[in-house]
């Protein structure tokens, strides 16, 4: 396009740089050294005038140019390519057939249409489609249908079409008549197909089924099986038009053709007619407020919304449409990545991003899919989910467009995906706007998820690295399908797509929970994690290092949602998922009283039942049991809670508003003191000798404890303990 503007734009006269306006913008162009007669050929004009632009300055009206561009056609097209130093690109060559070439040449002869037809252009014509621009779908479809018919005749009878005609379907608006027209080169119809399938509804028990629709509200559950029949979608043009025309010529050999007509309400009129080209074209006269159908700037975009990928070209007003492959349908092998990027930017309308993962997926059993899913270098931003959670995956049945957004076919949380999936198993209402067999359904959002998360851990072996910054990423996604999932089986499936770091490597490398599980000892029968903001968080966690002296492993989890993806997870591969905290309240638990054993430089068992005494006297009901442990040995004190991470949801959610007395009592802390720790020991001396000071000192211990454990909701009540622990230590010098 460039070049033939560069072209025409050289066959004008030298003036120097001349501005020319282009969509808009003002661009400078320096001419060539020739007069402007009638030298510009038709690549030139059709840029000049496609794009808009304005002679300036060149002495050449703007109007005349656009009312009378012939004015300026050269035969010889010899200026344009003499004057430029690059060869001329062709223009876009308009190719229809659509012609008004038919007369009728009968008497028109009056048919009834069905009690059954009547009912059905009611219900097609008012509340069947919840948007009026497919009825333009409808007739591509129908169209496509045709072709493919007379194809299969071709093949199979072994006879040619007649008269070589291309297989094509030819669109044209008209904005002065107020027509929209569709034509195609198919198998056509003859006198009694026009009647068959236009005057009739062409299936048995029609009236049941129209029974069955309107008692399910249009959306009947027999309604699917006419879908794809002509005299069906067809109907479909009664929405946006007053009346309408079909011209139709059978391929048979020696059929006459007909014009079929009618204004949608009880009757048409069949006639024969003259110059009627073999297929079938539709005239749609459109109601005044439908014009917009006559407009090509809109049906255009109705094509590119919902037949793009029609296997049959379509031409509207001349200028091919589809251009774009449906790539599905292909053999994974035959597309090329520059094709996956192409293709993937048009889904996207983004020029420029590249998908990160590509997957092809094809097939047959246990049910028909042809499907292509992508997954974007970044992932969507805050705010483009709170617009749209529907997803990003078209659905197609035989290339036509059924959703743009198909929020059923996958899970909501793999809304990050971009893709089509297209089947002909799908089950679709008669409007072809709703899915239905719910289980048939399921069984295909079933196979198509499974596939995707067994390509993403195909990924993971491939390039680890790679993987990890999509998890980086995406992480939060495959969090809420767990959260989401109320099935363990797909839980579990989601879980292997988990990273994290762990105890027994280093800082930065990260593990799955398959990889945790081939390092487990003997006899070990949970996973253990512990969640923490930070490895250094988790690291020096009291917890952590109570359960470090065992010698198990521990992923550390940073992510906001990790202890409730944990959580709803509950086990992996018929390992429990267990907390740190919750294992040391089991441990705890078993043990009904103070560790007995005596460490050098500890208190003794008499001091230690001395402290618990003393300690549950002054924290009263804060706790549910007070212990002297020698698990630890950096930390003074620990509080631990049964199922420790989900008492931290639940103070976050359902004990919110709750007082500190009342949370309290439902969590019944234990805590645990360091009978070996300096602070502790000091404690148990400042009981007797400074009874005011250890009982602040021994407040804040506890509060040390609890928010360590998480269970401190707001810190600011404990300012005034540790304001007051402050000032009295303080008074000693």
């Amino acid at each position: 396009m460039a070049t033939s503007m560069r072209n025409g734009v050289s066959a004008v006269k030298r003036v120097g740089l001349v501005p020319l306006l282009i969509r808009g913008q003002t661009r400078p162009f320096r001419t060539s050294s020739v007069l402007v007669k009638d030298h510009l050929c038709h690549p030139c004009i059709n840029v000049l005038s496609g794009q808009g632009l304005a002679f300036r300055h060149l002495g050449v009206p703007s109007q005349t140019f656009s009312s009378n561009p012939q004015r300026w056609l050269s035969t010889s097209h010899r200026l344009c390519s003499e004057t430029s130093d690059q060869p001329a690109e062709e223009a876009e060559q308009l190719h229809s057939i659509i012609q008004d070439s038919e007369t009728v040449t009968g008497t028109p002869e009056n048919h009834e249409f069905q009690a059954e037809t009547r009912m059905l252009l009611d219900i097609v014509a008012k509340s069947l489609y919840s948007e009026n621009e497919v009825f333009i779908r409808e007739l591509i479809s129908n169209a496509s249908d045709a072709l493919e018919k007379l194809r299969y005749l071709s093949l199979t009878s072994g006879s040619g079409v007649s008269g070589d005609l291309p297989l094509e379907i030819h669109i044209a608006t008209n904005q002065e008549a107020g027509t929209f027209t569709i034509q195609d080169t198919g198998v056509g119809m003859t006198l009694q197909e026009m009647i068959d399938n236009l005057g009739t509804i062409a299936r048995s028990g029609s009236k049941a089924f129209l029974e069955e629709l309107q008692k399910d509200g249009q959306t009947g559950s027999t309604g699917g099986s006419i879908v794809g029949q002509f005299g069906v979608g067809f109907y479909s043009a009664f929405m946006v038009g007053d009346h309408v025309d079909v011209y139709s010529k059978s391929h048979q050999p020696d059929s006459k053709a007909y014009r079929w007509s009618s204004d949608g309400t009880g009757n048409y009129d069949i006639v024969e007619a003259d110059g009627v080209q073999l297929g079938t074209k539709i005239v749609i006269h459109l109601k005044k407020d439908c014009w917009r159908f006559a407009m090509e700037a809109d049906v255009k975009e109705i094509i590119s919304k919902h037949s793009t990928f029609v296997g049959m070209p379509i031409f509207l007003n001349g200028k091919l449409m589809n251009t774009t492959q449906a790539l599905w349908t292909k053999e994974p092998r035959e597309v090329s990545d520059q094709q996956h990027e192409e293709f993937y930017q048009f889904l996207t309308h983004n020029s420029y991003d590249k998908p990160r993962y590509t997957l092809h997926y094809k097939t047959d059993a246990p049910l028909n899919i042809r499907s292509l899913f992508y997954v974007p270098s970044r992932p969507p931003a805050m705010w483009e989910l709170s617009q749209d959670h529907s997803g990003g995956v078209a659905l197609y049945s035989r290339r036509v467009l059924i959703q743009q957004k198909a929020d059923k076919i996958l899970p909501k949380w793999f809304r990050f995906i971009q893709g089509v999936v297209d089947s002909e198993d799908i089950p679709l209402n008669l409007s072809r706007e709703l899915l239905q067999d719910s289980a048939l359904i399921r069984k295909l959002r079933m196979v198509i998820t499974s596939r995707l998360v067994r390509f993403l851990l195909d990924q993971r072996k491939k390039d680890p690295k790679t993987y990890e910054q999509f998890f980086t990423e995406y992480g939060t996604f495959l969090r809420e399908g767990i959260i989401s999932s109320s099935e363990q089986a797909e839980k579990e499936e989601i879980g292997k797509l988990l990273c994290f770091e762990t105890s027994a490597q280093s800082a930065g490398s990260l593990t799955s929970l398959q990889d945790y599980a081939s390092r487990m000892k003997a006899g070990q029968r949970n996973i253990y994690y512990i969640c923490a903001p930070s490895r250094e968080l988790a690291e020096s966690s009291p917890y952590f290092e109570a359960f470090q002296r065992q010698g198990h492993e521990v992923l550390f989890c940073y992510a906001e949602y990790d202890e409730l993806t944990m959580l709803q997870l509950r086990e992996f591969d018929r390992k429990l998922l267990t907390s740190v905290e919750s294992e040391m309240a089991v441990q705890n638990a078993g043990a009904e009283t103070s560790d007995t054993e005596t460490v050098e430089g500890s208190l003794t068992e008499e001091e230690s039942d001395s402290l618990i005494t003393y300690m549950k006297d002054v924290l009263g009901t804060k706790v549910a049991n007070v212990k002297v442990t020698q698990r630890l040995a950096q930390h003074p004190a620990m509080v631990t809670v049964a199922e420790m991470g989900a008492a931290r949801h639940f103070l976050r959610t359902a004990l919110k508003n709750r007082s500190e007395e009342e949370k309290l009592q439902l969590l019944q802390p234990t805590l645990e003191l360091n009978g070996s720790h300096p602070i502790v020991q000091k404690l148990f001396a400042l009981k007797t000798s400074e009874p005011a000071l250890a009982r602040l000192l021994s407040e804040q211990v506890y509060d040390n404890a609890m928010i360590a454990a998480g269970l401190v909701d707001d810190p600011r009540p404990m300012l005034g303990r540790l304001t007051a622990f402050m000032e009295k230590t303080l008074e000693k010098y």
